[in-house]
């Protein structure tokens, strides 16, 4: 029987998550009122006891400034990505596009799933596949019209990889890609 301490612990590392569950109940219903809320907390309880989900292993680590610089970056791309693509919509002929494979470096599946989500919410790039085992994203792009665009792209989900790990990942994580940066090996 796991102690007190240890049940504590298990506890505050879902939370955040139990609070999302509340959340997204709350938009699906579209309101903020006390019984959308109790609701939620019901779902959320019934959820987290029926579904044993792992638990997903925060690192820990936040840092505000580059959570911030991640966001008015991502805003930004987000204003960008919709441009370019509604430009290559309205442009005459076909747009290039292509599938490309991206290794990331860390090891860590939230690190993972918020890169994959990042690419996937930028418009002109999609995840089709994820290798958990290898570390590797493969995303449709659009707009790949050589081996240069290819890794032009690679390089900007690489730089989005770099931007999360400095905003929560890991020590060990941070130290990966700065020893990665030092040699020069990717962005």
């Amino acid at each position: 029987m796991p102690t007190l301490k240890a049940q504590a612990a298990r506890l505050w590392r879902q939370l955040p998550f139990f609070v999302w569950l509340v959340l997204l109940w709350m938009m699906l219903w579209g309101q903020v009122t006390v019984l959308s809320v109790l609701t939620g907390v019901i779902v959320a309880i019934l959820v987290t006891r029926i579904f044993h989900l792992p638990t997903a292993a925060l690192s820990g680590r936040l840092n505000l400034w580059y959570g911030l610089v991640f966001i008015v970056l991502f805003l930004g791309e987000l204003v960008r990505g919709a441009v370019t693509v509604a430009w290559q919509a309205l442009s005459p002929g076909t747009t290039p596009s292509g599938i490309v494979r991206v290794p990331l470096r860390t090891d860590d599946d939230l690190i993972m799933t918020h890169v994959a989500v990042t690419a996937s919410l930028i418009p002109g790039s999609l995840v089709v596949e994820t290798d958990r085992e290898r570390r590797v994203l493969y995303l449709h792009v659009l707009g790949i019209g050589s081996a240069a665009d290819a890794d032009a792209q690679r390089r900007s989900v690489l730089l989005w990889e770099d931007r999360i790990v400095r905003a929560v990942g890991s020590r060990a994580d941070l130290e990966a890609i700065r020893r990665e940066r030092k040699e020069g090996v990717r962005p």
